[in-house]
């Protein structure tokens, strides 16, 4: 990456740690994805129940293949091949009990709140409560001015490229552009904005200075 963009990440990335830290929410920066997942998995003892939830920022940097390598991981996960409907909603539901929720997000604003829009809601619930710990991998592209940014972005970047990629029967998956449409494989149901943390530091944002996910 050019340096003047690695250099204006690593100040953005201070602003932002300095306002989640305001919120209660501990944060770290890595410049790479490497260093990112090497530093997500020393964060997780051997022996933990780790909830996964859909994210291609983890996916990029090859944290579950490496997490599957830590000795007595119970991963909770609703995307294990030939689960049924019925296994996979029962998964989602045990992943609120686990140690930990590693997940990804949609938007960060300067000022720390955390924005995303969910299909299922699984993911955006287990945020706010259930796992003792979250940990929250965010590229730098994901963060943005404010919250009318954040949905800008969610709606019409995020949200299309991934019914595109999950063959969402949806208008967004077929042209790339939001319709706000009423259609059953709609992604965009559950809104939720972070402000902040009861139980100070449950939520760790790892701060990733490259341009990864959606």
């Amino acid at each position: 990456m050019d340096r003047n963009q690695q250099a204006f990440y690593e100040k953005t990335a201070q602003q932002v740690m300095t306002n989640l830290k305001k919120r209660r929410i501990d944060s770290s920066y890595a410049e790479t994805m490497d260093q990112a997942r090497n530093e997500i998995l020393a964060m997780i003892p051997d022996g933990s129940s780790v909830y996964r939830c859909g994210s291609r920022t983890l996916i990029e940097i090859g944290f579950w293949e490496s997490l599957a390598a830590k000795p007595g991981i119970d991963m909770v996960n609703p995307f294990a091949a030939g689960l049924t409907q019925e296994q996979s909603m029962a998964e989602r539901i045990r992943g609120f009990s686990s140690d930990f929720l590693v997940a990804g997000a949609n938007a960060i604003t300067l000022d720390g709140r955390i924005v995303n829009l969910d299909r299922t809601g699984n993911r955006v619930a287990a945020m706010i409560f259930g796992p003792k710990k979250v940990i929250l991998a965010v590229g730098m592209n994901k963060v943005v001015p404010d919250l009318d940014t954040a949905r800008t972005r969610i709606k019409h970047l995020a949200a299309p490229i991934t019914a595109a990629m999950v063959k969402a029967k949806t208008p967004c998956a077929a042209d790339g552009l939001c319709h706000d449409c009423r259609t059953p494989d709609r992604l965009c149901n559950a809104w939720s904005i972070i402000e902040g943390q009861l139980i100070e530091g449950r939520i760790h944002v790892k701060l990733i200075g490259q341009n990864l996910g959606y």
